[in-house]
């Protein structure tokens, strides 16, 4: 095999099936929104101390930082996976278990990814192989949503200039591989007018309306014909009662695309939109509540390198050559900063962004050995 997994360690993977299982019901019990996952963070740290881990830290952006081998190291590798979700719970949701599968809201996004981080983090930490390079295992905070991957870009500007590639776990699909960011623009857009009794001032501006116009306006636009682009109105809200004319309403609003050049045009459209509406004498407010980068790869060879290894891993341990596809993840930071980065998964379910989201236990069988081989790669064989 061109990358082999170190037979302690391939042990270790095949013998901790139940382990990690029991790891996963354990993380599904503890809630992370994203921007709370101090509960996360807490045990992830406490977890990994307990497993003889040294140095684990938490940072001030929730990120729990196992350090290995770094010092006057310029070359890091960064393993991460995501403690948040996307869901806003503070207590304990559903865990359910049958047919092979657990259903849980985050079981796979990013719940198995990060159970699989810290395993591999104990093996680590326990056996100590020689990594010349340096590595960070990351259980990193915020990435989904509101978030704005605040947690990774808190991780890149301490370790500025040291790390050399980043792999995140966090995918429920073995298909593809994420080796390119998906840069995108969030806006809260909140609509101000006098409002009033909807008898008694019928004929006042009503907010309701004037930001359903906003968003019918930024509907007909023509993406741009440049790489992939989308956009999306995901919430809105407003108003007081049935009776009352509205005098404010917000929603929020983004748009994705692979090309920066996309993200301009989209930029400038809604801009353009939304000083229509002032012009008209509304009251408009827009603030730009998030921004994922795209890449900026300048070193094409490195980046390739790190892809096709990705690529063989998987067709080593799973059989399959994976589709190379753009992603809005974590990875969008250093691609951002010119950094090679992939995202790859560990565990094979469907539902994600739902409170119906399921994970397939048995596929963690793979994943395991992929996530496993990913990391050998870099010890000393």
């Amino acid at each position: 095999m061109k990358y082999p997994i170190p037979s302690e360690l391939l042990s270790y993977v095949e013998d901790s099936h139940e382990r990690l299982l029991g790891l996963i019901r354990e993380l599904c019990r503890i809630t992370a929104p994203s921007l709370h996952e101090e509960r996360r963070a807490d045990f992830c740290r406490k977890w990994l101390e307990d497993r003889g881990a040294a140095g684990v830290y938490t940072d001030a952006a929730k990120n729990t930082v196992f350090p290995v081998n770094i010092e006057n190291k310029n070359s890091i590798t960064v393993i991460m996976a995501h403690t948040d979700t996307v869901f806003p719970d503070t207590e304990p949701m559903p865990f359910i278990e049958k047919d092979g599968r657990f259903h849980s809201p985050g079981v796979g996004d990013d719940t198995a990814n990060l159970a699989v981080l810290l395993m591999l983090a104990a093996f680590v930490a326990e056996k100590r192989p020689a990594v010349p390079g340096g590595m960070l295992f990351v259980a990193n905070s915020a990435e989904e949503g509101m978030g704005n991957l605040l947690g990774c870009r808190h991780l890149m500007e301490q370790y500025k200039g040291r790390i050399g590639e980043v792999i995140s776990l966090d995918a429920t699909q073995f298909k593809y591989i994420h080796h390119d960011a998906v840069g995108s623009h969030r806006y809260r857009v909140a609509v101000k007018t006098e409002g009033g009794h909807s008898f008694g001032n019928f004929g006042n501006r009503n907010a309701i309306a004037y930001l359903a116009s906003l968003i019918q306006t930024l509907y007909q636009i023509k993406v741009p014909d440049i790489g992939t682009t989308t956009y999306n109105v995901g919430t809105i809200s407003g108003g007081t009662s049935v009776n009352t004319i509205a005098q404010h309403a917000e929603m929020l609003y983004e748009y994705r695309s692979d090309s920066r050049e996309a993200l301009e045009i989209m930029k400038r459209f809604f801009y353009s939109a939304v000083d229509t509406y002032r012009n008209m004498g509304i009251g408009i407010e827009a603030e730009l509540v998030g921004e994922r980068p795209c890449s900026d790869i300048r070193d094409h060879e490195s980046q390739n390198r790190l892809v096709e290894k990705c690529r063989d891993i998987y067709a080593e341990y799973a059989g399959i050559i994976p589709s190379l596809e753009a992603g809005s993840t974590d990875c969008n930071i250093p691609l951002s900063l010119g950094i090679p980065a992939v995202t790859i998964g560990v565990c094979r379910g469907g539902g994600i962004h739902t409170r119906e989201e399921w994970l397939e236990t048995e596929s963690l069988k793979t994943g395991f050995k992929l996530a496993a081989a990913v990391t050998a790669s870099y010890f000393t064989q």
